[in-house]
């Protein structure tokens, strides 16, 4: 056993102290296979399995039903979804663990299928030219419907209500998803964000409504037990389309979460090719650490090797590791023992039941067996 790895360390987060810096990234499964959207006895058992992460961040849960996109993902806004999550975090906590519960509102990444006949909601009225993953298969997206006032005013309320939810529920925290194309980043995008308003026009109008939701939810909840996703370079996915106000938008909300005591920020390398755009960041860790004063998570692309040198190196605090924790869920244990990695089966990631779920054995398991 290897426990001297930077990757293996402990960590102070907020007022928590984490034991390692090996994160399970958020991922979403599709296992919420019922009529309220709701997480089970299944879910207890994922995540209870992957415990030995220093924080497990978990799959996306919609704050609202206008939130909702993707069939059979949870969500976190009604009585129902949060007793049932309850469990999740009781398993969780039982094994020595700590989780945090991932907000999520789509935006126009959606489909009418979801919202009896109505639109999805947006900054503005556009079409992403994606597909939405409906219950009648993949779908073709639409033009959603830009948002009044007041639907950024009851979607802020909802982020509030959600994470108040989330700290009955047991979480120790809630990462706000403010990156990949979803809401948030339809807001922070010139090519998605056409609005006059107070939240279009300048950097600081399009990055209003997350500042809004922030100051919100700090009402309900520890400021230090909240944290926040970003992805600055995010292109050619989802209908995201870098410009030139694209870097200077992130660089002006990453400072400006320095305002706050967060528990952390969570960054995503290029998981898409942006070599041939001049202004964009191919080192996003690198950028950012100079910037935020924070604690610095980094996801995407990483193996062992790579996220003890970002660590050793100062350009980040933490890891996330995302497909590597689906097939191995005690990847700690499995960096502490330099043992190969299992291989994920792409073919189960969205698929309901057990299977690649939560049949993957441990490291001890795969030993007897």
């Amino acid at each position: 056993m290897s426990t001297n790895q930077p990757l293996l360390q402990p960590i102070e987060v907020g007022d928590l102290t984490l034991k390692n810096r090996v994160w399970m990234a958020p991922m979403t499964r599709s296992r919420a296979a019922n009529p309220e959207n709701k997480v089970f006895e299944l879910h207890e058992e994922y995540y209870r399995q992957r415990a030995s992460a220093g924080l497990i961040i978990t799959e996306g849960s919609q704050v609202s039903p206008r939130g909702v996109g993707y069939i059979n993902t949870p969500g976190i806004y009604s009585a129902a979804q949060t007793e049932a999550w309850k469990g999740v975090t009781k398993a969780v906590h039982e094994a020595n663990g700590h989780i945090f519960i991932q907000l999520w509102h789509v935006g126009r990444m959606s489909h009418p299928d979801f919202h009896n006949g109505a639109l999805p909601l947006s900054a503005s009225a556009t079409n992403p030219n994606s597909k939405s993953y409906t219950p009648e298969g993949f779908k073709e997206t639409v033009t959603a419907q830009e948002m009044t006032l007041e639907d950024i005013k009851s979607t802020i309320q909802d982020f509030k209500n959600a994470a108040k939810n989330a700290m009955e529920a047991g979480f120790d925290g809630v990462e706000i998803h403010s990156s990949n194309g979803y809401l948030f980043h339809q807001f922070f995008n010139g090519t998605s964000n056409f609005r006059t308003d107070e939240y279009g026009g300048s950097i600081e109008n399009k990055a209003r409504i997350l500042f809004d939701v922030i100051d919100a939810i700090k009402e309900v909840m520890p400021e230090n037990r909240i944290g926040l996703r970003l992805n600055p370079s995010l292109n050619g996915v989802f209908g995201m389309t870098m410009d030139e106000e694209t870097i200077p938008t992130f660089d002006y909300i990453i400072k400006k979460l320095n305002d706050y005591d967060l528990a952390y920020l969570h960054l995503s390398e290029p998981f898409t090719d942006v070599s041939k755009i001049p202004f964009a960041e191919q080192h996003i860790a690198k950028r950012y650490r100079p910037m935020y004063h924070g604690k610095l998570v980094i996801n995407s692309g990483f193996d062992q090797e790579k996220g003890n040198e970002i660590i050793e190196e100062g350009f980040a605090d933490a890891v996330a590791f995302g497909k590597p924790f689906i097939s191995n869920p005690d990847l700690p244990e499995r960096f502490a023992s330099h043992v190969e990695l299992a291989k994920w089966d792409e073919s189960t990631f969205y698929t309901p039941g057990e299977k690649g779920f939560t049949d993957y054995p441990s490291l001890q398991e795969a030993k007897v067996d």
